[in-house]
């Protein structure tokens, strides 16, 4: 079953974008990680009540980032769908949770070699309902205290997909800016 997955994620019709996140066409998805374009996605920070936040290790599977920790949901844009839409969707299927409306964006990140190319909008959502992670999609899912992430960085850097570590730290900046 995961082979089908993976063959029909990979065929996946994504928006294709300019260096100013301009749409100027669509391909599979595939075809834009081998050709390195720039694409879009989302990546949801998730919190619990008491402020911890879920990390996800990526599948296997994957094509980029295999194994690695990232943000609790993390997907891309479909062709057609905006950054909003594709948050809503990808919280739904990745932690199994129904939001009424978008959570909040927190930053955009640009597309660079350290993201695929993806332009990504980062989003906070805080939830007291329960997180019930699609295994099909990743291989493990965990709470963690924000103090164990940023611990966990320093000393294990490669354990985390380049893409979290780029958010991570922006989103700990702004954090103690706002503090």
């Amino acid at each position: 079953v995961k082979a089908i997955d993976r063959l029909q994620e990979n065929s996946e019709i994504l928006t294709v974008v300019d260096e100013h996140d301009r749409v100027i066409g669509a391909r599979r998805r595939d075809e834009i990680h081998r050709l390195g374009l720039r694409h879009r996605a989302t990546h949801v920070l998730v919190f619990d009540l008491a402020g911890r936040v879920v990390l996800t290790r990526r599948g296997l599977p994957n094509d980029s980032n295999p194994g690695l920790w990232d943000s609790s949901v993390a997907g891309h844009v479909d062709d057609g769908e905006s950054y909003d839409q594709c948050c809503i969707r990808e919280i739904k299927e990745e932690i199994g949770i129904t939001v009424e409306s978008t959570p909040e964006r927190l930053f955009k990140i640009g597309a660079c070699a350290a993201t695929g190319m993806e332009f990504s909008w980062i989003y906070r959502l805080v939830t007291g309902k329960k997180v019930e992670p699609d295994y099909s999609e990743m291989e493990a899912g965990q709470w963690y205290s924000v103090a164990t992430v940023d611990r966990w960085l320093r000393e294990r850097r490669r354990e985390f997909a380049d893409s979290f570590q780029l958010i991570w730290e922006r989103y700990r900046d702004q954090e103690s800016t706002l503090s």
